[in-house]
């Protein structure tokens, strides 16, 4: 076959998708194990596609044999890559909904011109394979190549995912000319762990960790490093089990988040997050600024703020005597801060690339430093140093082993007088930022080459290291000066640093400009990530484009930094950002949290050292430690969170993530649900229960089915509109009396099954083209529903009941006539608690024999009711009282007289038509199929016992708000049309009427 020469030859050794002989492509690897669908089609024009789909399916669309030139095929590749050239399927059109991931050109076409939208569909899928291997596909004649990232992989016949934002939508583009060159892929060391290193080491540890260590002492500040520390590990596990799960993409944890919890929660941490890094910036500019203007004092335009110690409390004695310390102007932090900020925000500006060739420069200097000063430490005290730089020593280490909080001034320096108390809770706002930066790996997820294991071991290699060199300084720091070193020397490790201040002053300054670089240039991205998504309409001016740079996102992120930067504390600052940060980490524990102790099947996460038990404690510990430093904080933090998500959830578009939330809750329900038992149909359920609006359609359901979508969707419309607690049904039938019997057999979910059914009193069942089938249809849903014993509640004059803005006074009258379990009573609370029916009070009339019997009767009413917690009046209406009451009422509309004679008139004839119409077929009278048997006498009898009855609710009740009576069982053997003309006779002249009937179970208790 034509077909067959063309296709490529895919060995097992070379594994190579070559071009055709006159034109030649880049090689394109396939990985081992995976069966692939090679579709090819003849056009009609000079060229011919193969492509390839990503699936297990090949071999499964049809028998070998011939195949149509012009029709797609598929072959199989096997194990080791190697082609089944003897085997070729027709593919047939279930194909095209697979995700298609490339297409090779096997010859090219001359002309750019002759591609047609069809032609550029097949090529577009092209670059799928070429992005996911890292290589491009071009063509030597035209120069032609196309970049279209891969948004979604089809596996093990998995179908096609809708795209779930527009993140995950493909993104075409076709550019003429040679290719720019890819990005070399990074690894953990380059990748995750010295980013994550670069954030963690900054401002805190040079310029306020000898200041902890010297306020809280040796034992607290070890306390306080390791509670940190545990704190970022335990969330470190959490994020590399979330990260491990699948691919990630731009968002960082607010990706992770928002597709674990769903959009509202990511959106608000992720917010949340941002601020956090954009306050960080901040941050960084202030220590470069206060380094530098420490390190060169001539440098500022407004003079130092000079303080005078007197009387320092120093390992509880009091040292006399008079300290001067010297403090940079805080309109010099300002200006300086505001320079820097803006010249930080150009480079910005010119591309992330800029940030990431210099990173590294930013780094040896840090590590440099540190090296420095643990050499420092080590050869202390030099010639000249001051006083309070002992060495290492023991006994140094004893005397500030112990802690010393002191008050202190805005900048730090301790003063009787001060007017800031420091405690543990306070340090602890203080130091945390040291420890955070452990996302810097994962929001370069793009750019690593293998993500599943770079970020785990990358970010807890970045942890552990850096929480054990922390937990070395205090040791080393306490036993290098006294107390009161520690607290008034705010540039202690530039002071003992080898070969001099200078080293560390430099290294201060690059690494606290090249973490502020780091946070001016994440923050944006964070932002246009989350406006990306296309939740919040309000963010869309922060869109970016994917390889555009956030322009607007950056600029407002500078306008941030720089508010920030005004204010000049570094100390106020430091703890709205671990408020932030913490926030955050709860956030990302919570998710790993939820997706452990769901155990989804999509919860596959490569890094195994995970478990709920310690996601739960690490959120734990997030929320305590963010009340430990500062309740109001806290209740700010929560509150803004709160609040967007609030304004997400009611502003915000839908976004098909995935909810750990709603999965919970799912969950929770199935458990709940199994373990309800019998209690579901327990009479002390909460509120109005669950409710079943169910519509039954005639017909055949492959005919039927798109008009029952339809009235789905309006049904459920209209629930929520009138914003009804229930949910929407559509049951297609035959018949409408066998799509009520499927709805009473089985609508519900295990024990949680409806137990009362409410319809509507069929008015119109008269009218010619509906005579003979409502009643049958009615008689036949009463039966159906005592054989399964469900409450009936019948609703005559629908129409005329109040809608939310009307209200109805009078009284609710229930007329008692068998016992049904109270459930009339329970109707009329129930009504009573509907604004329409709220200003009304409920009668009781009980139908009694003459003499003592009624007040009996009364009385043992009056006591039922108290028993029940009931207030309603009640009445005793006697047979005697009935009989006299047959005759006209003047409130009635229509003659009850007249309409017993008609009722009879009606009766007779359609009885004498059956007669007719069995002797004439000669066999016994029928109906619907079923033998009923004709009895006048009863049927009249059954007809006048209609008419007393509700001559006596049209003489008490004419006027009422609402009438509730007892339903009449279906007579035996009676015919349907008999049975609706004596409903008819017993609901006439009452404009609304509930007809009840109730089952054999108390649906009101005597007991609390």
């Amino acid at each position: 076959m034509a077909a067959k020469n063309a296709l490529p030859n895919i060995t097992a050794e070379s594994r190579v998708a070559p071009a055709c002989k006159k034109y030649r492509h880049a090689p394109l690897e396939y990985e081992n194990g995976l069966d692939v669908i090679f579709h090819m089609s003849t056009l009609n024009m000079h060229q011919r596609i193969c492509g390839i789909c990503m699936s297990t399916r090949c071999g499964s669309y049809g028998q070998s044999g011939s195949v149509d030139n012009n029709s797609p095929i598929a072959i199989p590749i096997g194990d080791k890559g190697e082609v089944s050239c003897s085997r070729i399927y027709p593919a047939k059109k279930s194909v095209k909904n697979q995700a298609l991931m490339g297409f090779v050109l096997n010859q090219c076409p001359d002309d750019l011109s002759t591609i047609d939208n069809k032609i550029t569909k097949k090529l577009t899928t092209l670059a799928a394979i070429s992005s996911s291997l890292g290589k491009w596909v071009k063509t030597s004649v035209t120069d032609l190549y196309i970049k279209a990232p891969v948004k979604h992989v089809c596996m093990a016949g998995e179908q096609a995912q809708a795209p779930c934002s527009p993140r995950d939508s493909e993104d075409v583009e076709i550019a003429i000319g040679f290719p720019k060159e890819t990005e070399p892929k990074q690894g953990t060391l380059m990748g995750v762990f010295i980013p994550c290193l670069q954030n963690i080491l900054g401002i805190i540890y040079y310029i306020r960790f000898t200041w902890i260590v010297g306020m809280g002492g040796i034992l607290q500040s070890l306390v306080l490093v390791a509670f940190c520390g545990a704190c970022t590990f335990l969330t470190g596990l959490s994020l590399s089990a979330i990260a491990t799960n699948g691919a990630m993409k731009g968002g960082g944890p607010y990706y992770l988040i928002g597709r674990a919890l769903g959009p509202e929660v990511g959106i608000s941490i992720g917010l949340c997050f941002f601020l956090g890094n954009a306050v960080a910036g901040a941050m960084y500019v202030l220590g470069a600024v206060e380094t530098f203007l420490d390190a060169i004092p001539s440098a500022g335009f407004f003079q130092e703020t000079v303080t005078v110690v007197n009387n320092t409390l120093v390992n509880g004695t009091t040292k006399s005597g008079a300290t001067t310390i010297s403090t940079p102007s805080l309109h010099d932090l300002q200006i300086y801060g505001v320079v820097v900020t803006i010249l930080l925000c150009f480079i910005v500006f010119g591309g992330v690339k800029i940030i990431n060739k210099v990173a590294p420069a930013f780094l040896v200097p840090v590590l440099f430093s540190i090296l420095c000063i643990y050499i420092g430490v080590s050869i202390a005290p030099e010639p000249g140093a001051s006083k309070g730089i002992t060495g290492l020593s023991i006994v140094t280490l004893a005397d500030n082993w112990s802690s010393e909080y002191q008050p202190t001034n805005n900048a730090g320096v301790p003063e009787p007088n001060g007017s800031i108390y420091w405690d543990f809770n306070a340090l602890l706002g203080l130091f945390f930022p040291a420890v955070t930066g452990i996302m810097a790996g994962s929001n370069r997820s793009a750019s690593l080459k293998d993500t599943q294991r770079s970020i785990p071991v990358g970010t807890l290699s970045a942890t552990l290291s850096t929480t054990l060199m922390y937990l070395l300084s205090v040791f080393l720091f306490g036993a290098l000066a006294t107390r009161e070193e520690l607290l008034t020397d705010r540039l202690l490790a530039a002071a003992i640093a080898w070969p001099g201040p200078a080293v560390i002053y430099i290294g201060i300054i690059l690494s606290t400009l090249g973490a502020a670089l780091q946070s001016l240039t994440g923050a944006p991205r964070l932002l246009a990530a989350i406006a990306n998504d296309d939740i919040l309409p309000i963010l869309n001016c922060f869109k970016a484009y994917e390889g555009s740079e956030p322009h607007v996102a950056t600029l407002f992120t500078s306008f941030i930094c720089i508010a920030c930067v005004v204010i000049g504390n570094l100390d106020l600052i430091t703890p709205t950002i671990t408020m932030f940060f913490l926030l955050c980490y709860a956030g990302v524990n919570l998710s790993c949290f939820l997706l452990d102790l769901l155990d989804a099947p999509s919860w596959r996460p490569r890094w195994k050292i995970h478990h709920w038990v310690l996601s739960l404690i690490g959120a734990s510990q997030c929320i305590v430690i963010m009340f430990m430093i500062s309740w109001t904080f806290t209740v700010v933090s929560l509150a803004l969170a709160s609040l967007i998500y609030y304004y997400v959830s009611l502003k915000g578009k839908a976004g098909d993530w995935g909810d750990g939330f709603k999965s919970a809750y799912f969950q929770l329900a199935l458990r709940s649900l199994r373990s309800l038992g019998d209690f579901a149909n327990c009479m002390k359920k909460k509120g109005r229960g669950m409710s079943i609006f169910v519509s039954i359609i005639d017909g055949d359901y492959h005919e039927s089915a798109e008009e029952a979508n339809t009235a789905y969707r309006q049904l459920s419309a209209y629930i929520d509109y009138k914003h009804c607690e229930g949910v929407a049904e559509i049951i297609v039938a035959r018949s409408i009396s066998d799509g009520f019997r499927s709805i009473v057999q089985i609508m519900g979910l295990g024990n949680l099954k409806p137990n009362i059914v409410v319809m509507r009193y069929p008015e119109i069942w008269r009218r010619e083209n509906l005579i003979t089938q409502i009643p049958s249809s009615f008689i036949s849903i009463i039966n159906d529903c005592i054989i399964a014993n469900k409450a009936i509640v019948t609703v005559k004059g629908l129409d005329e009941w109040p809608n939310e803005y009307q209200r109805l006074y009078g009284t609710i009258d229930l007329y008692w006539i068998v016992r049904d379990g109270g459930l009339m009573l329970l109707l009329s609370q129930l009504l009573l608690a509907r604004d329409g029916f709220e200003s009304c009070k409920i009668q009781v009339f009980c139908i009694a024999e003459e003499g003592t019997e009624a007040e009996e009767l009364k009385a043992d009413v009056k006591k039922y009711l108290y028993d029940l917690r009931m207030h309603a009046e009640v009445i005793v209406v006697t047979m005697k009282s009935m009989e006299a009451h047959s005759g006209i009422s003047p409130n009635a509309k229509k003659d009850p007289q007249e309409e017993y004679a008609s009722a009879q008139d009606r009766i007779r004839a359609y009885l004498s038509q059956m007669k007719e119409t069995a002797q004439r077929e000669g066999r016994p009278l029928m109906e619907d199929g079923r033998q009923v048997v004709v009895n006048e006498e009863k049927v009249e009898k059954f007809l006048y016992t209609m008419l007393k009855l509700n001559t006596t609710i049209v003489k008490y009740s004419m006027m009422a708000a609402v009438v509730l009576v007892s339903l009449p069982p279906p007579p035996l053997n009676h015919p349907a049309y008999c049975y609706m003309e004596y409903m008819d006779m017993l609901v006439v002249n009452v404009p609304r009427m509930l007809i009840v009937r109730g089952y054999r179970r108390d649906v009101v208790t005597l007991f609390t």
